[in-house]
């Protein structure tokens, strides 16, 4: 193994990630693992900007200038919206701020890199969410003949009737189902909060038949996660990366069922798209709040918007623009506070 050139940077790194963010911050295994990825990519821009390897990188090489190439890069490469970066910006600064609390001698980069302004973000960002025609032609395409096509349809079925975030649904054990006269799945989700959601009946007899081949002869009490994966012999839960591979591997064949459906399909696309569908349907946004699990009805007041965004649309379709402006105000929110957290699904 290749010996690093800054062995106080890659060891206060490890702690971090390792002692202080689970331990002392008591940050969840997701939010070490944001961290973690976010360092990944700062390292290697790094490398490649320096023309050095990763175990090369040093604290020589971060700076003001270096941050903020990194953020340009974040738009021109990846294409990154306001709020990638800005987390990303302030997962970079917390790492400094903590080696500047242990060596201080790093304190002067820690008020360098304050110094970079956070972006403001827009006011109600864009919502995408896909068509109810877009979601029953994704459902066709898996050919449940087989175990894997089994498994990938049941797997979009319980994501968009859940509307769980994608870590929600991969934690899911089948003691966490109840599959009774009202079934229901318990989640555990952000900041290890605990919902519980019914389960339609449609979803119910769907799921009753992938245990009945992948979970076949199991207690239902079992502590066995739902999805698996088996690497060795051993089973395994299915990790983030691969569920987002299989949900990508039917984007064509669905396009040619149905002209809507979007080119990128990602995890919270499903969880956009039921939240979208039920307050299109007539459910009450306080409802839509508590089923989604979010901490303020101001956060799901974004589907309000969105909805009336669409509606705009159609109408200046159908009247031209001048006419539809007329008779269709914009939604508005005064508090900016508020606008601020409406994107944190």
């Amino acid at each position: 193994m290749a010996r690093v050139k800054d062995e106080t940077l890659f060891s206060l790194l490890r702690d971090f990630l390792i002692i202080y963010l689970p331990n002392q911050r008591k940050c969840s295994p997701n939010t070490v693992k944001a961290y973690r990825s976010v360092w990944n990519q700062f390292l290697k821009y790094l490398s490649e900007e320096n023309r050095v390897r990763i175990t090369e990188v040093s604290f020589e090489m971060i700076s003001r200038e270096a941050v903020n190439g990194y953020l340009a890069w974040l738009t021109e490469k990846k294409k990154a919206a306001v709020t990638t970066k800005n987390n990303r910006l302030a997962a970079v600064r917390a790492f400094i701020d903590y080696a500047s609390a242990c060596r201080p001698e790093y304190i002067s980069l820690s008020s360098e890199l304050a110094a970079i302004k956070i972006q403001k973000v827009v006011r109600f960002p864009k919502l995408d969410y896909m068509s109810e025609d877009a979601i029953a032609a994704l459902l066709k395409v898996p050919d449940t003949r087989t175990r894997e096509g089994l498994r990938d349809q049941v797997f979009m079925i319980f994501l968009y009737d859940t509307g769980a975030r994608i870590q929600e649904v991969l934690n899911v054990r089948l003691c966490d189902l109840k599959l009774g006269k009202a079934p229901t799945v318990t989640l555990f989700g952000k900041g290890r909060k605990v919902r519980i959601v019914p389960l339609m009946e449609d979803t119910v007899a769907h799921l009753k038949n992938y245990l009945s081949v992948f979970h076949e002869n199991e207690s239902i009490e079992s502590r066995e996660y739902l999805f698996y994966v088996i690497r060795k012999g051993i089973r395994a839960p299915v990790n983030d990366d691969t569920a987002r591979i299989r949900l990508r591997k039917y984007v064509e064949p669905a396009k040619a069922l149905c002209s809507d459906v979007p080119d990128n399909i990602h995890p919270h696309l499903w969880r956009h798209s039921r939240a979208m569908h039920l307050y299109q349907h007539g459910m009450d946004l306080t409802m839509v709040s508590q089923w989604l699990g979010h901490s303020n009805l101001e956060t799901t007041e974004i589907y309000a918007y969105a909805d009336t965004e669409a509606k705009r649309t159609a109408i200046q379709r159908a009247m031209g623009s001048k006419t539809a402006e007329t008779i269709v105000p914009k939604y508005t929110v005064s508090d900016e506070d508020l606008l601020r957290r409406l994107y944190g699904l």
